[in-house]
């Protein structure tokens, strides 16, 4: 069993594959996060990571051009 932590977040305005990889783009490159999955049918970002801020989750979304609702 790993010590990584799993944050999930539901993404408003997705409505295509590209929004989901930006968005995936985007989550990757923020400290900790060592996994990103987007579901674009439900807007669920899942994250597994360790030491994950949650701001830089959702400053990262927002630079994708998206918001955690």
């Amino acid at each position: 069993m790993n010590s990584e932590s799993g944050h999930i977040y539901t993404v408003s305005g997705m409505t295509c594959a590209h929004c989901a990889v930006s968005v995936s783009e985007e989550v990757a490159e923020v400290a900790g996060v060592v996994r990103v999955d987007v579901d674009l049918a439900s807007g669920r970002l899942t994250i597994a990571g360790d030491g994950v801020d949650d701001q830089s989750v959702r400053t990262a979304v927002a630079e994708a051009g998206y918001e955690i609702a």
